[in-house]
């Protein structure tokens, strides 16, 4: 058999042979159940997914959520105490019958994924399916007076990231200038510059004279470093930077330049250009960017806003 019948309040059934993975119930005498004044019955605590959860049947429907004429069934989580402040969690559940003359498990064709957390810490089918269905012996749920139900849950691993992006009406700009001499006896793999404030943070200027990375041996590379210490708490900032190397012919006035735009946090200090120029043509006579063996370097830094992980 395929699909058996169409619920009055939800998808059609699927059926399939094996028996759901982590929870049967069988009730041995269910119109019993059903006269009795036993609103509801909830079953022992089972395990699934490191949580411990209760299956409940309404054999005649949960009456304040208007299930009437129905069984009602959810899955409720256990033992919420032991777990931290302000948890939560999701989970895909399904909720199965047995047919007990075609040996087949009949469950909803939609899984349910849900979100559990303090303020809800139970899901459901209120008409999970009609009683007047269920209690026909030619559709195999209900022989002899005897049911079984099942669950099956699963919990998704939470990966989300979060963040708060906070920009501003006006950027704050700020630059500097820094003035490096006798640039030909510089032997150290890196320079940095005095340090400046820029958007209310602290910066440096990185200089590798002979090249870092891909720029090693035939660029001057760049840098700039934010001063991790002037960065709030779990907050990033959004920059536009531009890098200079001034051209020293005043009349000519042509800046040798990179722009880029960056998120600056506690796992991203530094941003910049390992080719940010040839050293061919730093040291091109024919060039004004080094004059009597002096550069100028030029550091723009525009803040346009932060980025913090809590809302």
């Amino acid at each position: 058999m395929g699909l058996r019948f169409i619920n009055s309040s939800s998808d059609v059934f699927k059926a399939r042979e094996t028996p759901p993975t982590h929870y049967l119930l069988k009730i041995q005498s269910f119109n019993t159940l059903l006269r009795s004044s036993l609103e509801k019955y909830s079953s022992d605590k089972f395990e699934a997914g490191d949580y411990k959860w209760r299956l409940t049947i309404y054999p005649s429907g949960n009456k304040d959520r208007g299930g009437q004429g129905h069984i009602s069934i959810f899955l409720t989580l256990a033992d919420t105490s032991s777990l931290p402040v302000g948890w939560e969690l999701h989970a895909i559940f399904n909720f199965f019958v047995y047919d007990q003359l075609r040996d087949k498990y009949f469950s909803l064709m939609d899984n349910q994924l849900r979100r559990f957390h303090a303020m809800k810490t139970e899901w459901g089918e209120v008409k999970f399916m009609e009683l007047q269905v269920f209690g026909d012996a030619s559709n195999g749920y209900l022989i002899n007076d005897a049911c079984v139900f099942g669950a099956e849950v699963f919990i998704l691993k939470q990966t989300r990231k979060a963040e708060c992006l906070l920009t501003f009406g006006k950027p704050n700009v700020g630059s500097y200038t820094w003035t490096v001499n006798r640039f030909s006896t510089f032997t150290l793999d890196c320079y940095e510059s005095p340090r400046f404030v820029a958007g209310g943070h602290r910066w440096r200027i990185l200089m590798y004279p002979h090249g870092r990375d891909d720029g090693k041996g035939n660029s001057v590379s760049m840098f700039l470093l934010v001063d991790e210490s002037s960065l709030p708490t779990d907050t990033r900032l959004v920059v536009r930077c531009i890098i200079r190397m001034l051209d020293q012919n005043v009349s000519k006035a042509d800046p040798f330049e990179f722009t880029g735009d960056n998120h600056f946090g506690a796992s991203n200090l530094v941003w910049g250009a390992p080719k940010f120029m040839p050293l061919a043509m730093l040291s091109d006579p024919n060039q004004t960017y080094l004059v009597g063996d002096t550069c100028i370097i030029e550091a723009d830094v525009t803040l346009f806003g932060t980025i913090s992980t809590t809302f």
